[in-house]
């Protein structure tokens, strides 16, 4: 369902219908005023969920899962969400790194003379700076690649901001997979506590009292399996759904900034650029 949403708003085909009408009504000041604060947003919920976990630690309760737990399904729970969450963060890191390129950016070209927009061995110049490598790069040199290559010269960057979008897309898919694998986890290990609750019962040939109370012992372990899987599962789940969210939303808006300034900053110098040859 994550990745659903996150698909339908990255429809990039209709959003570029109705980039031009919205581009108009921000000027760049506007641009200039966008913060961007993916990575203190992350590292504030990294810090709250870490807490959390310090204490459940802290009331003993992890431990009480994790020994109780005799499928281990649990700990490979928690550690496969540690690992995403390592992958998570490095994707926040890099795209926190893309969104200040793109700052960059904007402030060279406001600042550049129109037509000042050349690229050359592989590097993107504005009035002889440089703009950083990245997402944002790649996406001028295609831009000014396809405009060499168009007859009339003219500019239209739909294909590329929808290729972006998908590249983005793409970035995120083992997280929203992820999130499924979390809960699908949770499940087995409900399935395998229960059959490890029932599993006694076919083995019971007499109701001596001692043979019942060491019975209901063992159904008690499967269930403990049983409940603390399933809560290992969801929260986890919920816990990595909430931090993709977060990136999701921090990618759109991502797009949404460089459709914007790509027509407000970029395709303006090159238009200037082709009538002055």
């Amino acid at each position: 369902m994550i990745r659903g949403g996150f698909y339908k708003s990255l429809k990039i085909s209709h959003y570029v219908r109705t980039t031009k009408r919205s581009c108009v009504l921000k000027s760049n000041s506007q641009l200039s005023n966008i913060e961007h604060n993916l990575l203190l947003r992350a590292l504030i919920l990294t810090t709250l969920i870490s807490f959390g976990f310090y204490l459940i630690g802290e009331r003993g309760l992890l431990r009480l899962a994790l020994d109780s737990d005799r499928s281990n399904i649990s700990y490979v729970i928690l550690m496969l969400y540690g690992v995403l969450s390592l992958h998570w963060l490095y994707l926040v890191l890099q795209l926190s790194t893309d969104q200040k390129s793109v700052d960059e950016a904007v402030i060279l070209f406001e600042q550049a003379s129109p037509g000042n927009l050349i690229h050359e061995q592989d590097r993107i110049l504005v009035d002889g700076q440089e703009i950083r490598d990245g997402i944002f790069s790649d996406y001028l040199r295609d831009l000014i690649q396809k405009k060499q290559n168009s007859p009339d010269g003219e500019v239209e960057h739909g294909i590329l901001l929808e290729a972006l979008g998908e590249r983005l897309v793409a970035k995120h898919s083992l997280g929203h997979f992820a999130v499924d694998m979390l809960l699908k986890l949770g499940l087995l290990g409900t399935i395998v506590g229960f059959i490890m609750m029932l599993a006694p019962v076919g083995e019971l040939t007499d109701f001596d009292p001692n043979v019942l109370q060491q019975l209901l012992g063992q159904m008690s372990g499967g269930m403990a399996v049983a409940l603390f899987t399933t809560i290992a599962g969801l929260v986890t789940s919920a816990l990595l759904g909430l931090q993709y969210q977060l990136l999701d939303t921090a990618a759109i808006r991502f797009i949404d900034r460089i459709a914007v300034s790509v027509d407000v900053l970029v395709i303006p110098r090159l238009r200037a650029g082709n009538s002055s040859q």
